[in-house]
């Protein structure tokens, strides 16, 4: 089992020496955690923190809301214990995903799920001797433009380093690359994050260790940011601790994110020129899809700044970013309880929401693991791995799902652990998806029937809406479009202008991006209203 990921989380919290700790170690690390009082409200024992937590927290039920737990894993149907990753909506209406550990192997499964949580596995990884398929898939999967799903594995491969591959709806899976493939990794190694896929038609993606120079503090690579065909032919773009002093930035835990101006964003758990943090407290860069990297902010960290953001970033309607960080805020000294940030595409942070600011037992959450996502009421909705409505002679709560304003105005939707045996999860590790329905749907990394986590949905009360499988297209693409009940659509428009469309399913249509299109909103008619896409449509040259 890689474990350099969950080794140089413990070294930058003050926890562990340097070096690699056996797959056992994690379960001790809430244990660790307990023990170090030197940091405060001990909230950097970040992954595995949840295992010791009672599930006694008090629902914090708005109006107009309804919480369900869909499906407890088992195990057997994998787990998503120590790396839950989060779901995607695909074109026949079904929700897909990965779990870090369990199925037939034990190492990791793909899944797919209804959105009543009806799952049924689709690959199970490593049948083959030495797992050169791929193990321990830490993040979610993109389907891309070809309608095959496309995801990394931390681990596993030809030399172990792990792989990219792609996956068919029916579960055929392809290994498309094993990272490692050159002299000492500087291809990289361990790709913990998941992948885009850009205008140009190529994946995107980053790898926390390997590269071309080595992490400041740790043995093996800073990290890379590269790109990868459909095929399977990979370029390493850019590798990390470029700079002196690491002020680029390293270990990329974070997937990227495509701007509307064509640069690639993405953040970094380390480095940067701030020495608050022991080992750098990361940064947020961005690049050119050939290759050329501008760090744009470095997180400065408690009490001022977030710091170890391990989550993607959003660009919202308004053009600006939105994201996360686990640690920093003005709470929880001395290392922070976590912050939502807005970001303008050219580098100035706003500190949005600093949480525990309800202080105490953190009801309002803290360590914001997961990303945001824009919902169709304009607002960002998230989750929390910790806090929430817990006893207050316990550290850590069971963690949150949560809505911010574009302006920073937080409120506590939902803590997890409400239910006797916490049979509603605990411990949301990665954010949520919003369903062309309406409904918000995620995933735990603990609780449920068998402590395995579980799949949740969460409904506000907002109305169905319409999102494009890919946010961009030229003039004439064919550009597949998401919804539910689109059987009887009458038309189908882009920013204003009438398309061409099919009506494929219930659930997709299929229209080409007309003459004159320019970029902003599409719009589908139906007989039962008027959906349009919670995001701006591109029209690129």
């Amino acid at each position: 089992m890689h474990t350099t990921k969950i080794t140089r989380t413990l070294v930058l919290a003050g926890f562990a020496p340097a070096g690699k700790l056996s797959h056992l170690y994690r379960g001790l690390l809430p244990v660790l955690a307990l023990l170090d009082a030197s940091l405060g409200k001990l909230k950097w024992g970040n992954r595995a923190s949840a295992v010791l937590v009672l599930c006694a927290a008090t629902a914090m039920a708005l109006s107009a809301q309804t919480f369900t737990a869909l499906f407890s894993f088992d195990g057997t149907d994998g787990t998503t214990a120590f790396g839950s990753a989060g779901l995607v909506q695909a074109t026949n209406g079904d929700l897909y995903g990965t779990t870090f550990e369990g199925g037939s192997y034990g190492y990791g499964t793909v899944f797919k799920m209804t959105p009543s949580g009806t799952l049924t596995t689709l690959y199970s990884f490593c049948p083959q001797s030495g797992c050169t398929d791929g193990a321990y898939p830490y993040a979610g999967l993109v389907q891309a433009a070809n309608g095959d799903f496309y995801g990394t594995t931390g681990e596993g491969g030809a030399n172990g380093g792990g792989t990219v591959f792609k996956i068919t709806p029916g579960g055929t899976l392809t290994t498309l690359y094993s990272f490692c493939s050159q002299s000492n990794c500087t291809d990289g190694n361990y790709p913990a994050a998941g992948l885009i896929q850009a205008t140009n038609g190529d994946l995107y993606g980053t790898t926390y260790e390997g590269g071309a120079n080595p992490a400041p503090i740790y043995s093996g690579g800073a990290g890379t940011v590269f790109k990868i065909t459909t095929s399977g032919t990979l370029t390493t773009l850019y590798s990390f601790c470029s700079q002196s002093g690491c002020t680029d930035g390293y270990d990329p835990e974070a997937p990227l994110v495509q701007a509307t101006n064509g640069d690639l964003y993405g953040t970094t758990a380390a480095g940067g020129a701030s020495d608050v943090c022991y080992g750098g407290c990361g940064t947020v860069f961005k690049m050119t899809p050939s290759g050329i990297l501008t760090t744009i902010h470095t997180f400065a960290g408690y009490p001022t700044d977030g710091s170890f953001s391990t989550a993607g970033l959003v660009q919202a309607a308004n053009g600006d970013f939105y994201g996360t960080a686990v640690y920093g805020g003005a709470y929880c000294a001395p290392n922070g309880c976590g912050t939502v940030f807005k970001m303008t595409p050219r580098g100035t942070l706003t500190t949005l929401y600093s949480f525990c600011y309800q202080g105490g037992v953190c009801l309002d959450g803290e360590s914001p693991d997961g990303g945001l996502v824009q919902a169709a009421d304009g607002n960002f909705y998230g989750t929390t791995q910790g806090g929430g409505g817990y006893p207050a002679d316990y550290f850590f709560g069971s963690g949150t799902i949560f809505k911010i304003t574009p302006s920073g105005t937080l409120t506590t939707l939902y803590s997890f652990c409400s239910q006797p045996n916490c049979t509603d999860g605990n411990g949301p590790y990665t954010g949520l998806v919003q369903d062309t329905d309406g409904t918000f749907y995620g995933t735990t990394g603990y609780g449920g029937a068998d402590n395995d986590g579980t799949v949740f949905s969460l409904s506000v009360g907002l109305g169905p809406f319409v999102k494009t499988q890919r946010t961009y297209g030229t003039v004439g693409a064919v550009i597949e479009i998401l919804g539910t009940d689109l059987t009887g659509a009458t038309s189908v428009s882009f920013n204003g202008t009438a398309a061409a469309f099919t009506v494929v399913s219930p659930s997709l249509i299929a229209a080409s991006v007309p003459a004159g299109a320019t970029s902003g909103k599409v719009q589908v008619v139906t007989p039962s209203g008027t959906l349009s896409s919670n995001v701006p449509f591109r029209v690129v040259p």
